[in-house]
């Protein structure tokens, strides 16, 4: 296999713009790819474009009388609620497909480079469009790009793929998409559905022989618990399920600041979950790994930085985090958002966590979430739920 890892970009992939106010900025892409390129980080990675995904690569997933709303809606920018379109969270736009499209075609790019061999890693930072149903547009997402690229990687021939999912909000279309096919593994680690969108992915939710798989953890959650709990489901389901293939989706809105959820992650705590997916890439997938970005709306302090963090540690080349941020790029930030920039590339925390194997307290709420999920999951595996 080659070694290469390839960021799959183009500047029109900043064309998914749902318009001003929105949190779903495209200029927090922009600013990711300037941190990135301005710090070395993309001189270690191949960038590589992309083609719009066609109507028969979006049909492995949506309907097709879907798509042909998507594309009357783009024709016109005009409302059609009978796909979702036109709501305060998935606003009507011109050109909606097209942007749409474009983004699952990166995802598909990079999973045909990853497939293929001609890259051990490959990213898609604009991805992660998780929320998208097979009939409807749903929380910012048009199109489900890592859904769709799960599903051209079957079509190839692919029999076993796991996707780990770590955006605050559920994994819910992507584990719609595959709830009832035991060749997917989904796992979300996500706020708990009581108190955040989508409502979804309580652990009783265990899909085909409980190949859906989720942790909800408590409002409040930080970097210790949240790791905890990875550490606590994620590798041994990985191990026992054994995929040929590692799709991530990396929405950074677990943070502390980000406006729309409550988890406390700091920007040091999600660059170890970067890094512990990166090995389990390689222990349990031969190193075959798709990243996709996906949620983050703290638009200047976490989503850059988390982001490009994410990138470094694909390419191998995991950045030092007291490095300092560019002067270049903090005036570019500046110019774009009026907003006074990181000085740093890190929140000068040091995440540590205790592994539930030595203990663990049902009193906790977020060790209840633990074994909320084990018990209603590792059985299935024939794993014991007990630590």
């Amino acid at each position: 296999m080659s070694q290469a890892v390839r960021v799959v970009w183009d500047d029109a992939l900043i064309s998914y713009d749902f318009g001003p106010g929105h949190p779903l900025a495209p200029v927090r892409v922009e600013l990711t790819m300037a941190l990135a390129r301005s710090l070395g980080v993309l001189d270690a990675v191949e960038i590589t474009g992309c083609a719009p995904a066609t109507d028969d690569e979006l049909a492995l997933v949506h309907n097709r009388d879907y798509i042909d709303g998507v594309k009357g809606v783009s024709g016109t920018g005009r409302p059609d609620l009978r796909w979702g379109l036109g709501t305060p969270d998935n606003p009507a736009f011109a050109g909606v497909h097209e942007a749409s499209a474009l983004v699952a075609g990166a995802t598909l790019e990079a999973a045909r480079a990853v497939w293929t061999g001609e890259a051990e890693h490959a990213l898609n930072i604009t991805g992660g469009l998780h929320h998208a149903m097979p009939f409807s547009a749903s929380g910012f997402c048009v199109y489900n790009d890592p859904a769709i690229a799960i599903a051209w990687l079957l079509s190839q021939g692919a029999t076993k793929v796991a996707y780990v999912d770590v955006d605050v909000h559920h994994g819910d279309g992507v584990q719609a998409a595959f709830y009832d096919d035991p060749r997917v593994l989904t796992i979300s680690l996500h706020e708990s559905p009581t108190t955040l969108f989508p409502g979804t992915g309580f652990p009783q939710e265990t899909g085909a022989d409980g190949t859906a798989v989720n942790v909800a953890l408590p409002a409040g959650c930080g970097d210790g618990g949240w790791l905890r709990a990875f550490h606590a489901v994620v590798p041994p389901l990985l191990r026992e399920f054994a995929p040929e293939i590692l799709v991530t989706q990396h929405g950074c809105d677990s943070h502390a600041l980000d406006p729309l959820a409550h988890l406390m992650l700091s920007l040091d705590g999600q660059r170890a979950a970067y890094a512990e997916l990166h090995r389990l890439a390689h222990e349990i997938a031969g190193g075959r790994w798709i990243a996709t970005g996906g949620g983050g709306y703290e638009l200047v302090q976490v989503v850059p930085r988390a982001w490009t963090h994410l990138i470094a540690e694909a390419a191998g080349s995991p950045l030092d985090p007291a490095t300092h941020t560019p002067q270049g790029w903090r005036d570019l930030v500046k110019e774009r958002t009026g907003e006074t920039a990181p000085l740093t590339m890190t929140d000068g925390r040091h995440p540590a966590y205790q592994d539930i194997a030595r203990g663990y307290d049902p009193a906790d709420a977020i060790d209840r979430a633990i074994l909320a999920c084990r018990n209603a999951v590792f059985p299935l595996h024939g794993l014991d739920p007990i630590p």
